[in-house]
């Protein structure tokens, strides 16, 4: 469990009722963008209340009419997917903040100027940015955010997305590494050979091909094979 000090409310409504419970926001970011991490390492105490300013506890009747359970991991991970953080004007801030610099280097890494045919500095994405009024959820996705703060940034500088298909052959020996792979990079194309080995093609952003080159060398020990398909 984390620390009282750095804890926010997860509120969840169900009808008139209110459910609330203690949890580290970090944690529960990762779990409202799909994480399976353990919700014990997110709470900081295994209480369901109606109001947690009041230590006030919710009662096992409204849980179960609520969430048909009265698990609390069940319950807390529940109320993190759909319900709301309250996070202090500090924590906004500083989630902002965060938010805003993987944005800025996710843009750095996959988008080009079209003129030039060479990645923006993300000093000049910055400003950019500022000079869109780009606005900053804290409890979106870095994904989501990157769609929006590109199309706010075509009007003020040339800016596109392009992506290339990699075509890939892993050795036989080093298949044991394709769930890395995939986990890391999109598969639009893949097939499993008759000695063994594994063909695919991989789409990434332009910026990345670099990145999925050097992954491929990392885990296959330079023995994999790539061609640029487009």
């Amino acid at each position: 469990m984390v620390s009282l000090d750095e804890a926010v409310i997860a509120r969840y409504k169900h009808g008139k009722k209110i459910f609330e419970i203690l949890v580290d926001p970090d944690g529960a970011e990762l779990i409202r963008g799909g994480s399976e991490r353990e919700i014990e390492e997110v709470l900081v105490t295994d209480e369901i209340f109606a109001d947690a300013a009041k230590g006030k506890k919710a009662t096992e009747e409204d849980l179960m009419e609520a969430f048909a359970t009265t698990e609390v991991a069940a319950i807390a991970r529940e109320i993190i997917k759909g319900g709301e953080l309250q996070l202090t004007t500090e924590q906004r801030r500083r989630k902002i903040e965060e938010k805003k610099r993987m944005v800025i280097q996710r843009i750095a890494r996959i988008a080009i100027n079209p003129q030039t045919n060479t990645p923006h500095p993300p000093t000049r994405i910055e400003i950019a940015m500022n000079e869109a009024r780009v606005h900053i959820d804290p409890f979106k996705s870095v994904d989501e955010l990157v769609t929006e703060t590109v199309k706010a940034l075509r009007p003020i500088i040339p800016i596109k997305i392009e992506e290339s298909e990699i075509a890939l052959k892993i050795p036989a020996s080093y298949t044991g590494q394709v769930y890395a792979l995939k986990r890391s990079f999109e598969i639009t194309k893949e097939e499993w050979q008759k000695d063994g080995s594994y063909i695919a093609v991989a789409k990434v952003p332009a910026g990345m091909r670099d990145e999925l080159f050097s992954f491929l060398n990392r885990i296959t020990k330079g023995e994999a094979q790539t061609r640029i398909v487009k």
